[in-house]
């Protein structure tokens, strides 16, 4: 077998959020397509609630189970971001970090990798692969705009620092986080409880990796790709923006009549009308926020589908609810379901028009791949970034908010409804929705990002000898 057939076998390590882990799993499954071999570490539930492969890949793609260590603030089963409350999510860094030593075993008994991909978190990773001799590149899930804003500086110790432009981009930009949003996350960004700042694993993931991939594309972003390559001063290569294929997301209740009547429902709309409302795995609005959409979907008089999420794992126990008589008077107009759903089903779905998210840029990809106009309300993480960028390119409208604490309106999400889905003034955004099926849902275009990256880490694969004695 020639030199440019060579199977390769790639390891890939996420960070243990299903925000990170579902893009590595795409990202797996189109390079397995191309018949090479995958080994996805994570931890042992993580593994067992990822959708199913589909039987032409599944010899193709290894599953490693490594046992989360234990951590006396986590239950037994908590083994991801979506199963805890936002303040334990530090907790689940400790024990992440104690994966360290058996990463380590593994990595060194397994001398066919000849590559890995690792997440921002396991800052500790890249020097352990390197002395292994085992070549190496960070996979962002976040797209370089937010990486070049992310990227850390010494100079900012307060959360103000982070609603400025950093000098280090060169030219104009709304990206940046609004008050309220930095305020959210500063002490993950800053230290927590593992000590360990979310800043601090960036900035050795980005100075010890080999390579950057990312998770974009030069159509969508290229003054940013540019610059982040041009700042880290070593490669940075998109592997596209890794749109989920149709017949993925299969989940606990598609089998079942389930989709049967979500469809049923969504059959009697009239095409485009629908607004689709869901916030993603882990962000949980809070009531006062939960009232204000409800009564501002009431309002917009448009229908909606609702995916509510009430609880963030078995120890949240803020709950939540709905206003007094709301499905009752949206009775027929509005369809409120807290399970499971078939999200890429429910998007391709010729009634939906419009998707209310929070700006998570896997449920953005989702909706771009068919053409839905975006209406944005970010929470979390780096949502705040996504929801500029995204506005930049008059590609999502956000929701009008207090900058300091991120307060909206009824009226506010009513109108911002109403202008997306059916305003003379909001044809841009539907418009600008359709010209990014164009290029999201392009499996041609996306497909050959796949394709340059392996030819990459073909002419990189392990060649080196270890330095760590194994």
């Amino acid at each position: 077998m020639g030199d440019d057939s060579h199977e390769l076998h790639i390891a890939m390590f996420p960070w243990l959020a299903f925000g990170h882990m579902m893009p590595y799993l795409e990202l797996a499954k189109l390079i397995a397509q191309k018949g090479h071999k995958i080994t996805f570490i994570s931890t042992p539930r993580n593994i067992d609630r990822l959708p199913r492969i589909p039987p032409s890949l599944a010899p193709l793609i290894n599953f490693v189970k490594l046992p989360l260590p234990h951590e006396v603030h986590l239950l037994e089963g908590d083994e991801a971001t979506a199963d805890v409350p936002y303040n334990k999510v530090q907790y689940l860094k400790v024990a992440f970090d104690g994966l360290k030593d058996p990463m380590t075993k593994f990595l060194a008994t397994s001398h066919d990798i000849d590559y890995l991909l690792y997440d921002f978190v396991p800052y500790w990773l890249p020097d352990i692969a390197t002395g292994l001799g085992i070549p190496n590149a960070f996979f962002s899930i976040f797209l370089g705009a937010a990486v070049c804003f992310l990227k850390p500086q010494e100079d900012r110790t307060e959360p103000e620092h982070f609603t400025v432009t950093p000098k280090s981009i060169p030219f104009p930009t709304t990206v940046k986080f609004k008050l309220f949003e930095i305020l959210r996350i500063f002490e993950s960004i800053t230290g927590d409880a593992s000590d360990v700042s979310d800043s601090y694993r960036l900035q050795e993931v980005l100075r010890c990796c080999q390579m950057v991939a990312i998770r974009s594309c030069m159509e969508f972003e290229p003054e940013w790709l540019h610059l982040l390559q041009e700042l880290l001063g070593k490669p940075v290569i998109p592997v596209g923006l890794l749109a989920p294929a149709e017949h993925d997301g299969a989940g606990p209740d598609e089998s079942s009549g389930t989709w049967k009547s979500m469809k049923d429902w969504l059959d009697k709309q009239e095409k485009g009308s629908v607004v689709y409302v869901a916030f993603g795995s882990e962000a949980k609005p809070s009531q006062v926020e939960l009232t204000e959409i409800a009564l501002g979907l009431e309002l917009s008089g448009l229908p909606f589908f609702w995916v509510l999420r009430t609880r963030r794992g078995s120890t949240d126990n803020e709950k939540i609810t709905l206003p007094e008589g709301f499905e009752d008077r949206t009775n027929g107009r509005g369809l409120v379901l807290t399970r499971w759903v078939p999200q890429l089903k429910i998007l391709a779905h010729d009634s939906v028009g419009g998707f209310l998210t929070h700006s998570g840029l896997s449920s953005l990809v989702e909706a771009l791949q068919h053409g839905r106009a975006l209406i944005l309300l970010s929470f979390l993480a780096e949502q705040g970034l996504n929801s500029r960028i995204f506005e930049e390119k008059k590609t999502g409208y956000p929701i009008p908010r207090d900058e300091f604490d991120g307060s909206f309106t009824r009226d506010s999400v009513a109108e911002s409804l109403r202008l997306v889905m059916v305003k003379e003034e909001g044809q841009i955004y539907r418009e600008k929705a359709m010209e990014m099926k164009g290029l999201f849902g392009n499996k041609d275009i996306q497909d050959q990002y796949v394709v340059n990256f392996l030819a990459y880490i073909r002419s990189h694969r392990r060649c080196l000898e270890p330095k760590i004695p194994v």
